[in-house]
């Protein structure tokens, strides 16, 4: 499948392996597609919000949910990544998930290449507890004005 992808998703999918090594996190999760997404010039345009915002959004979130267990008299910081080679990290079913809707709606528009649109626009639609649902809700965009805007730029 990863061979349809286009260059900028790719570049996307890549990211997000960064995103979740820096932030400590085993594996691959929705949200760090999310926010590698945002890294992208045409889907930050779209939404309003840059991968900085979501970032911090996120930290905010894992902030919160250590303050609910007892945990927030420790400063949160994302762990630092080990050192060493590249580390293999798997892709959580919520990942999975947008991978595979993404292909279904390029197929779907029988387009040749799976783009960042097309990975964005199947990441809005993780319903909630999904920690891309999540992060997303904590930030200031209207989600149809967003779904407009990527649809007309197909």
């Amino acid at each position: 499948m990863f061979e349809r992808f286009a260059q900028n998703a790719r570049s996307a999918v890549e990211d997000a392996r960064y995103e979740a090594e820096r932030r400590g996190d085993a594996r691959i999760g929705s949200e760090h597609l999310l926010i590698a997404l945002l890294g992208d010039d045409t889907v930050a345009a779209a939404s309003g919000v840059d991968a900085e915002t979501a970032r911090t959004a996120a930290d905010r979130l894992d902030h919160e949910a250590l303050v609910a267990v007892g945990l927030g008299t420790v400063e949160f910081r994302p762990l630092r990544p080990g050192r060493g080679g590249r580390r293999v990290r798997h892709f959580t079913a919520g990942a999975r998930s947008v991978i595979a809707q993404s292909l279904s709606r390029a197929t779907a528009e029988k387009s040749r290449t799976i783009t960042v649109r097309h990975l964005m626009l199947s990441v809005l639609d993780r319903p909630a507890p999904d920690p891309a649902a999540a992060v997303w809700a904590a930030l200031p965009v209207d989600t149809s004005a967003v779904r407009e805007r990527l649809d007309a730029a197909r």
